[in-house]
Parts: C-alpha cells; sequence; structure tokens
C-alpha cells in the first residue's frame, strides 16, 4: 500500500500580498490587462514549484482566481445576468469586475474608477456578496432568472491546466461541483435546480475538454455534502454524478468543513473514483467510512487542519492513520483549501519563538503531509527528527504557562443570568434614549469606520518603525480625528463617530489591547478579491488589562455636542475573525472575551457615552452547517453578545452591527441579542432581507445599508430613498435608521462624500414625506 499527499488549494495571494497589489493598480488605472494577468500567472508559477518541492504529489490548478472562485464558475457556465452583458461574445475581464465590484459609470457622478465603466456607460450594482459556508471568506452569489441561457464562457480551468503543463507541472484541475454551485444560486423567480441538466452537460463538455488536454484526475468540489441535503439536493447529486462519471477522467470528490455524517454512505456509493473527507472537522467519521467504501475508491484524508494554524500532533496522527495505511492506497491531504490559512510562517520574525514552535502555515502544513508520507511509505525512523520536534512542540504548548490565567478562569466561573440583562424593556429603553438623544425621523449614521487613506497607513507605518515618535503619531491622530467630527458636523449627520484612524483593523485593534493574543507581520488571507486581512491568533486566556478606546471617544465627543458613538468589535466577531485556540471549547474563549469587551463598555458608559456600538460582524458565519448544532452555539453566541452589553442602563443605546449573511433563519436569537439598534447589509439585496425582520416583528430599530461599500460605485440620493420606501414596506418608520453598508475604512474620501451628502439628503427627503403624510 502506498499513500501519496495532495493540496486541494493554496493561497492565491502570493507571500506578501502580490495579487492584490497587482489588482489595485489595475482598478486604479496604474498598470493594464496584460500586466494584471502576467502578474496573476507568475503567482500560479510560483504556487505549482513551490508545493512541488515541498513534496506534493497531487498539485491543483484552477484553485488561482483573480477574485472569486465561485464567480469563476458563474462566468464559465455563462451565468452572467443580463445587465452586465455588452455583447453576444465573451464575457471579458471588464464583465467579470463589474459583477464583482459594480460599476460607477454616469449616475455616480465619476466618483469611482473601476476598468470597463466608461464616462457614458450606466452605473451598475455588484452582483450580491455572502460568505463561504462557515468561512470568513466571502463568495459571489449566482443569480439566475427564468428563461436563462447557459452557455460555456472562457474556460479557466482548462487554460490553468495547459499553462502547469506546459511548464511542466502535471495537475489536478479543481472544480467547484455543480450541485454545490446551483446550492449557493439566489433564483430570481425560478428554483435554480430547473437548471441541473443544462449545468451537469455543460460540466460534462468541461471534463471533457480536460480529459482531451491529459488530466487523468479533477477535483470537484462539493462541500454540500457536508450540510442537511434537501431530498432535491440528494437526487440532483445522484444524477449528476451517473452523468458525469465517464472513463478517462477520474473524479476525486471532494467534501470540507464538516463530517459527512448521514450522508456518508450515499457519497461514498457516488460513481466516483475518489472521495475527499475532512479528518479534522470529524475525526470519528473514518471507522464508518473504511466499512462502506468500495476498495476501489481512493480515499483522500484531510488529516491537516486548513483551516488553522497549529501545528499538528504528529505522532498521534500517525498512531490514528497507520492501520489504515497497512491496508488500502491513501492520499493525506489538508482538511480542505489553504487558501484560509497564510502563506509562509518564515515569513514572522516578530512572533514569541514559544509561540511559533506551535504554528504552521501553508508551506509548513505540506512539510508535515510530507513527514508524515514518509513515515507511512519508508517508516518512522526516516523522520525520526522531525517527530521528536514535533512531539516537543505539542508537549510545550500543552505545559505552557502563556496559556492559562487563574483569574481569568475565576471570573468565567462567575458568570450567572444576571449579568446579561437588561434593566427594562425595548420600548422602555427607547423612551428613555429618545429624551437623550433627541434624534430627528429617520436618523442618520456611519457604521464607524472612514478611510484609512495613504496618509494615515504612512503615518501608522513611520511610527512602527519608530520613524515618528508616539507624541506625533497622537497629534497626527487627532488632526485626523477632529476633521473627520467637523466634515460629519457639516454634512449633517445625526449620530457621530471618530472615524478609527487609530485602528489597524476592527479585531487585531482590541485583540493587542487583550491579554492572550498575538500577531503576525505577513500572516494575510483572503477576505474577498484583494481585500485581505491578518487574523490575530488567540492562543490564551484573555482579560482586558487596561482601557482600550474611552480616551479617543472622550476627545471625540469633547469636539462636538451631537452623540458621538463608542465604537467596540463584539467578543462573537473577535472570535470568529481569529485563528482560535484548540485546547479548549470556542464557547469558552467567547467567554473570556465578553468579559473583557464588557469592562470597556462599562467604562464607555462611566465617561458619558450614551450610544455604544458593539459590533458582530461575524455571528451569523459562525452558525455550524448541521441544523441540529445551531441552537447551541447560537445560545452561548447571544449570551456572549449580552454579558458585552447588558451592563449599560437603560438611557444608553447598544447598536450592533452584521455583515453579508443571511439572517432569516436565525432572526429569534438576533432578536434575543436584545440590541437597541441593529444596521444590517442590505443594499445589494434590495432590501430582500428585511421581510424576514417584519415577519418576525423585529421590535427594535434597524438601520437597513443604502450605500454598498465593497465596491467603488458611488449610489444616488434617489435611488437611496427608493431603497428605505421599500425598508418602509416591510417595517414602521419609527424603527428605521439611514446607514451604510458597513464601514468605510477601504473606501477614497471623494466618494464617501458624495455618498454621505446623498445619503443625509435622502433620510430628508424621507422626513419631509412623513410630515406630507402625517
Amino acid at each position: 500500500m502506498t499513500v501519496s499527499i495532495a493540496t486541494l488549494g493554496f493561497p492565491r495571494i502570493g507571500p506578501r500580498r502580490e495579487l492584490k497589489t497587482a489588482l489595485e493598480n489595475f482598478w486604479s488605472g496604474k498598470t493594464g490587462e496584460s500586466d494584471l494577468l502576467e502578474s496573476a500567472s507568475g503567482l500560479r508559477t510560483a504556487a505549482w514549484a513551490r508545493q512541488r518541492a515541498l513534496g506534493a504529489d497531487w498539485l491543483p490548478s484552477g484553485d488561482f482566481s483573480l477574485y472569486d472562485h465561485v464567480l469563476d464558475t458563474s462566468v464559465m457556465l455563462g451565468a452572467i445576468p443580463e445587465r452586465y452583458r455588452t455583447g453576444d461574445g465573451e464575457a471579458d475581464l471588464s464583465t467579470y469586475f463589474a459583477m464583482a465590484r459594480g460599476t460607477a459609470g454616469a449616475a455616480s457622478g465619476g466618483c469611482g474608477h473601476d476598468h470597463g465603466a466608461g464616462a457614458g456607460e450606466a452605473s451598475l450594482t455588484a452582483c450580491e456578496m455572502t460568505k463561504w459556508f462557515d468561512t470568513n471568506y466571502h463568495y459571489m452569489v449566482p443569480e439566475l432568472v427564468p428563461g436563462q441561457k447557459l452557455a460555456l464562457n472562457r474556460l479557466k480551468v482548462l487554460d490553468d491546466y495547459r499553462e502547469a503543463r506546459a511548464q511542466g507541472f502535471e495537475t489536478r484541475p479543481v472544480l467547484l461541483g455543480p450541485v454545490t454551485w446551483l446550492s449557493l444560486a439566489k433564483g430570481r423567480g425560478v428554483d435554480p435546480f430547473e437548471f441541473l441538466d443544462e449545468v451537469v452537460s455543460l460540466y460534462g463538455v468541461i471534463l471533457g475538454h480536460l480529459g482531451q488536454a491529459g488530466a487523468e484526475w479533477v477535483q470537484i468540489d462539493e462541500p454540500i455534502l457536508v450540510t442537511d441535503l434537501s431530498d432535491i439536493q440528494r437526487r440532483a447529486l445522484t444524477r449528476a454524478y451517473a452523468r458525469l462519471a465517464r472513463p478517462g477522467v477520474k473524479l476525486m470528490l471532494t467534501t470540507y468543513f464538516g463530517g459527512l455524517e448521514d450522508n456518508l454512505g450515499f457519497a461514498a456509493a457516488l460513481p466516483v473514483a475518489g472521495l475527499h473527507v475532512d479528518l479534522v472537522r470529524a475525526p470519528g467519521q473514518i471507522d464508518a467510512l473504511l466499512k462502506v467504501a468500495p476498495k476501489d475508491l481512493l480515499l483522500s484524508l484531510g488529516v491537516i487542519d486548513g483551516r488553522n494554524i497549529w501545528r499538528t500532533d504528529l505522532d498521534a496522527l500517525l498512531a490514528r492513520i497507520e492501520p489504515i495505511a497497512a491496508i488500502r492506497d491513501l492520499v493525506l491531504a489538508p482538511s480542505c483549501s489553504l487558501l484560509h490559512v497564510p502563506v509562509d510562517l518564515a515569513l514572522e520574525r516578530r512572533l514569541d519563538p514559544e509561540l511559533t514552535q506551535w504554528l504552521a502555515f501553508a508551506v509548513q502544513k505540506v512539510e508535515e503531509l510530507a513527514i508524515l508520507k514518509r513515515a507511512l511509505n519508508e517508516g518512522r525512523e526516516h523522520v525520526a527528527e522531525a517527530l521528536a520536534d514535533s512531539r516537543r512542540a505539542a508537549i510545550a504548548r500543552r505545559t505552557s504557562p502563556l496559556i492559562h490565567d487563574a483569574t481569568v478562569a475565576g471570573r468565567v466561573s462567575g458568570i450567572t443570568p444576571a449579568l446579561f440583562e437588561r434593566e427594562g424593556d425595548v420600548a422602555t429603553r427607547a423612551a428613555a434614549q429618545a429624551v437623550v438623544l433627541d434624534l430627528p425621523d429617520f436618523p442618520t449614521t456611519t457604521i464607524g469606520s472612514f478611510p484609512q487613506t495613504e496618509a494615515v497607513r504612512g503615518a501608522r507605518a513611520r511610527f512602527n518603525r519608530g520613524e515618528l515618535d508616539a507624541a506625533g503619531y497622537d497629534a497626527f491622530l487627532r488632526d485626523e480625528t477632529a476633521r473627520a467630527i467637523r466634515w460629519q458636523e457639516e454634512v449633517g449627520l445625526d449620530m457621530l463617530v471618530h472615524g478609527e484612524f487609530e485602528r489597524n483593523d476592527m479585531v487585531q485593534y482590541f485583540g493587542e489591547r487583550l491579554s492572550g493574543f498575538a500577531f503576525t507581520v505577513s500572516g494575510w488571507v483572503q477576505s474577498y478579491g484583494s481585500r485581505c486581512v491578518r487574523p490575530p491568533i488567540l492562543y490564551g486566556d484573555v482579560s482586558r488589562p487596561s482601557a482600550m478606546t474611552v480616551e479617543w471617544w472622550r476627545y471625540a465627543q469633547s469636539l462636538t455636542e451631537r452623540p458621538v458613538k463608542g465604537m467596540l468589535t463584539g467578543p462573537v466577531t473577535i472570535l470568529n475573525w481569529s485563528f482560535v485556540r484548540d485546547d479548549q471549547p470556542r464557547e469558552a474563549s467567547c467567554r473570556q472575551i465578553a468579559l473583557a469587551i464588557r469592562d470597556e463598555v462599562l467604562d464607555l458608559e462611566a465617561a458619558g457615552a450614551r450610544a455604544i456600538q458593539v459590533d458582530e460582524a461575524a455571528l451569523r458565519e459562525g452558525l455550524p452547517l448541521r441544523h441540529r448544532e445551531w441552537q447551541h452555539y447560537l445560545d452561548w453566541a447571544v449570551e456572549c453578545f449580552r454579558i458585552s452589553a447588558a451592563g449599560v442602563g437603560d438611557a444608553t443605546q447598544i447598536h450592533t452591527h452584521m455583515c453579508y449573511s443571511e439572517f432569516n433563519d436565525i432572526l429569534p436569537s438576533i432578536g434575543a441579542m436584545d440590541a437597541d439598534v441593529i444596521s444590517i447589509e442590505t443594499a445589494r439585496s434590495q432590501m430582500e432581507l428585511l421581510e424576514g425582520f417584519a415577519r418576525y416583528r423585529y421590535p427594535a430599530a434597524i438601520g437597513p445599508g443604502v450605500y454598498d461599500i465593497h465596491a467603488p460605485r458611488v449610489p444616488g440620493q434617489d435611488e437611496m430613498v427608493a431603497l428605505m420606501r421599500l425598508a418602509q414596506q416591510h417595517l414602521d418608520r419609527s424603527q428605521l435608521w439611514v446607514n451604510p453598508d458597513c464601514g468605510l475604512k477601504t473606501r477614497k474620501w471623494p466618494e464617501v462624500r458624495s455618498a454621505i451628502e446623498a445619503m443625509v439628503a435622502a433620510a430628508r427627503t424621507l422626513r419631509g414625506e412623513a410630515r406630507v403624510e402625517a
């Protein structure tokens, strides 16, 4: 029996975010299309070369994307909404980026710039965007309408395979599976599964082309198999793979992000040549799999965590795998694509050496696989030194004093229900807050951050390099904050924010001020497109040594008579957007963070803040993929939010914000958070999310976003008024706030000024309409 190793996908962004640089240079007009494509080709080549040098036997191709692999699939299948089509020919790069980012066009007043949007062209919103299963990666939602005709567009997966082969790399092309793609699609007036036969036929053509080009295996990703499948999805999977099983091209059916559970026997019986399962999220499924897997089914075992950065205990893992490797051929792989982890730990120079020895990024994870392969094929003695090093690291982590804090443990054990209960109900609080805040109908605000300009980033960089002293940096930040406050007053916003110029990231900023967190220099992962984040590493018990935001809030409030929101990131979001320790339940870590944020909330209130926003942008994305596990997660997630926010008096208004997510199935839990105001992203979906809030009879106030900040396009006043009129079809006007979809950190000031001016004007129009109706 032999063991080989595979990678299911490698980080696209490059070790130093080269893809981000190439994209943003292209979008800004500094470079052309050929430059962008050349940069992309170089990143692909470097990734293949590196993975092969690390010992990978199966290299992926087609895993690279200029923006998003789901969008790539939609364009490949010709699922291009009519509004983006510019002719009968193949969709070009401008069409692709129009779907991803929208276009500025003439309607925006020319404030945003995007390739492919000329001065006289229409202004288009981007496709909807939401989270990829339970990750912080965003994908572009496929869109299908009645009568839509699908047809193969540019076959990127075929081009990438040929490119690799021409350079001497034999790869296994990666395709997003047809049933997962249809499951993620939004049908407008049609069930996406009505397109099943058409989609499967196109996949058959694609597989035929790949076979003719020389591909022996194709990796076909169907993560939908780890969810609760409907009868329609089961029938679709059966029908699809009966048609796609063909001589000449072998399919590696790839599942990840959880266990197959009740779908295990079903998946193992599909007519495919190989099956990949996630043994990190669901290690117990291997025994059941071995009982039902046909002898000729090649098993790919996801044994290295593709979602987190902890080093693997290779001794323990070998003990589990050796009996299996003795009886059948195996492929060992990460649990999922390495898209979700940073590229290379060797780039880090500032991490504590004790912590560093516990970590593994993408490169190190492939190295771990190579060690496992050699141990299983040649014997442990051939990798004795590597195994001993792994053993020492595992022991050191279990016993390190860096991790445990008895004071934190004692405080968590003292949590009682009284800690997460507000004094008055929603109506009582709203009356008290109306007296203190004295806001108009349709109050306007922003979500928190303002543009992080080159000047802001440059000052931070100079401060971090020691070229700007603390006093100079503080003076710079105060000037930026003062300008932001003055501008908000001038434009007419009702509730202000200080702009967050002192913050590098909404999670990192707090993690740097809490115990138990560490931070990388180059640990970037892709969130969407060119947007990259450096998740903090939550390695130990969490506490708050001192106040984190109070002085900046106090300074901002001293500059204005209008209320300034205190701005905090909530405990569930800090947890879900970090690489979290795996030596205790996630909920235990979350309660520790909640107590630390509670301390900050109470300090802000004591300083005079009458509105405090505790963002839970990531609450929905942490929802387990199996419905039976939902309630347990929601119970502790809501409890943690309430621990953080419930200590304030009735007159203090608690805001929260949630990012792109489907909320309708968890509305009772959102209501149970007991916030006074929630802001959500609704601009791309034309207020569709509010239908659920209306059915649920959401009791508190809502700010449905009227400005999609994830694209350079600037909407006009009339468009925002129209959106808010739609909102009034679902909710009472007394509940409605007017705000952007999200924070404005990534946008440019000209865009922001135009959009917020239009937003304030829209709110005034709405107030006028309300007075007329009254």
